[in-house]
């Protein structure tokens, strides 16, 4: 790999840990930096904890955590984007083995496995009596071998395998490996690095170690390599210890999952740390992208999806399906988490719409600016128009950025238990935890009104005209599973692309949606500026070239990148 063929990498890495949390009274009893190597470094449990501080420095990568994640926003079905703005390749399939994100992804997730391997293979050579008890070395090399699966487990479902590196490459035939399949990747590294960590990382971390990688994470992240393999018995036990396990609850108020305000919380298994204070930079100098960085960065997310009237770029938009999914999201009057709200939660906290309750930037409805030109809904997720006139400027939010949470775990059990044992009582019941937080009507209460029916949410009333009426079974709870509640419970959030590849039905939804689209396209004299989407000017034509030029052996997984290939004579 061209990044890890740096020979001077290891060096710059020592010298980047060995400042990480010192102290100004204990600055001048530290070694001279010029003369640390890999003999003198991995000396103390201080050393490897700062050496872990550098694996979890990692996440904060745009392509991994933040902004970057755009591009793989718009491969599916939540999103659309403009024909100008850079995104506009993966949303028409047109990426390729050269193109940024592609690469970039790559080499940061490497970069991540490489600080991972560092520690994993040096704790495990050091005398043990430099720590101060055995658990304290078990729980950083736990965390490291989770944090080592988590970028695995990246690399396997970007790019469908990866070349596995689980020690410090010494030699050019130790970087230059073969490719691995993802089953491959999971019984060598991914598996057994989550069994170690769940077996050694604890429940919850208190004070400055809130944030750390925890059994439940581990537990979580394991269940979901069993659900994407499908072994449903394994992955349900999996989320069955998580949700047994009494850490994990859902918040009341969905949008504490995607502001900086009460970050990690009840609901969150595993999320990124940032900061839009510390660190100050300029655009392109604000994020992890060195090995001297580390410290909490900051995330260009928001700027990605903010609205371009109020500081953002607007690159990704929701797509007309979303919209109204979230619009039509029966607000459950009954229910005492609603408070007067016409809306549901979900949506409020999603997406900005014409007539929308609440303020947007700290503008009230009628004075927002935009929904022009076929944009009709703007991402509100992870911006901060919640507190904002605008997004701060240099690219700059201190938004959190949350890979696994306990709503995500609740849904992934429901879809186990259902496929498992075709159990669809119980994943009615789980989906309805989720779908009782969001304000909204359950799958329960349709059923009740309607002699055991409930009504397909993902079929469009503007296009179709009503909703069909279908009878439980686990073939129409396991579409509404994919097509309504993983969709809009959680867009936005890196999981929707992977979704639809690993159910086999991304050309049966872009077909949908294409069809969708033209109807509109066709009826737009009479549709526009009308109820619920209010589109003007004219049809965003999200899927008129991804439907026709979706290929699954060619688009379900990004290629390998070029530079890998030029360097890695196995490949």
């Amino acid at each position: 790999m061209k990044l890890l063929k740096n020979k001077s990498f290891t060096l710059i890495f020592l010298l980047s840990v060995v400042f990480i949390g010192c102290s100004e009274d204990k600055f001048l009893e530290e070694i001279n930096p010029n003369a640390i190597t890999t003999d003198t470094f991995w000396q103390t449990d201080r050393q490897f904890n700062s050496a872990l501080t550098t694996v979890y420095g990692a996440l904060q990568f745009q392509n991994i955590s933040g902004g970057e994640l755009q591009y793989e926003f718009v491969l599916g079905d939540i999103c659309g984007t403009e024909s100008w703005y850079r995104p506009q390749a993966f949303r028409n399939l047109a990426f390729n083995a050269s193109i940024y994100h592609v690469t970039d992804k790559w080499n940061q997730l490497y970069i991540g496995v490489f600080r991972a391997n560092q520690v994993i293979e040096y704790i495990q050579q050091v005398d043990p009596s430099i720590f101060t008890d055995a658990e304290a070395k078990s729980q950083i090399e736990a965390q490291a071998r989770f944090l080592r699966a988590f970028f695995y487990w990246q690399i396997a479902h970007t790019y469908g395998g990866a070349v596995i590196h689980d020690k410090v490459a010494q030699t050019d035939e130790e970087l230059s490996k073969p490719f691995s399949t993802i089953a491959e990747v999971n019984e060598v590294i991914i598996v057994p690095d989550l069994e170690f960590a769940q077996a050694n990382l604890p429940l919850t971390w208190d004070g400055n170690d809130i944030g750390r990688a925890t059994s439940g994470a581990a537990a979580s992240l394991l269940g979901k390599v069993y659900l994407y393999d499908q072994d449903w018995a394994k992955a349900a036990s999996q989320f069955k210890t998580v949700i047994d396990s009494d850490v994990y609850s859902l918040t009341r108020n969905i949008s504490d999952n995607f502001q900086h305000e009460n970050e990690f919380n009840s609901e969150s298994i595993f999320e990124v740390n940032y900061s839009g204070t510390l660190s100050p930079g300029v655009p392109g100098a604000v994020v992890d992208d060195t090995p001297t960085e580390t410290s909490a960065e900051a995330s260009t997310m928001a700027t990605a999806v903010g609205q371009l009237n109020y500081g953002g770029f607007n690159t990704i938009l929701a797509s007309y399906s979303l919209h109204e999914m979230l619009v039509n999201d029966e607000v459950d009057d009954t229910n005492p988490i609603n408070d007067g709200n016409l809306e549901s939660r979900r949506m409020n906290s999603t997406v900005a719409v014409r007539n929308m309750e609440g303020t947007y930037y700290n503008f009230e409805p009628e004075e927002i600016r935009g929904f022009g030109y076929g944009q009709s809904a703007y991402v509100k997720k992870h911006s901060n128009w919640y507190h904002l006139e605008a997004e701060p400027a240099q690219s700059r939010s201190g938004i959190n950025f949350r890979h696994i949470r306990y709503a995500d775990v609740l849904l992934m059990y429901a879809e186990a238990v259902l496929m498992a044992d075709s159990d669809y009582t119980t994943a009615i019941e789980y989906i309805d935890m989720v779908r009782s937080r969001a304000g909204v009507i359950t799958l329960q209460q349709y059923m009740d009104a309607n002699s055991g029916m409930f009504p397909q949410l993902h079929v469009s009333k503007q296009v179709h005209g009503e909703q069909p009426m279908v009878v439980a079974n686990v073939e129409t709870v396991l579409k509404h599973l994919q097509r309504v509640e993983r969709t809009v419970e959680l867009c936005f959030e890196g999981h929707r692309w992977k979704d639809l590849v690993r159910w086999g039905i991304v050309q049966e939804v872009f077909d949908e949606l294409l069809a969708d689209e033209q109807w509109r396209q066709e009826n737009f004299a009479d549709i526009e500026g009308e109820a619920p989407l209010f589109i003007n000017e004219r049809i965003r034509p999200d899927f008129v070239l991804a439907a026709p030029n979706y290929n699954a052996e060619q688009h379900n997984y990004f290629p390998i990148p070029s530079q890998e290939l030029q360097t890695n004579e196995n490949l």
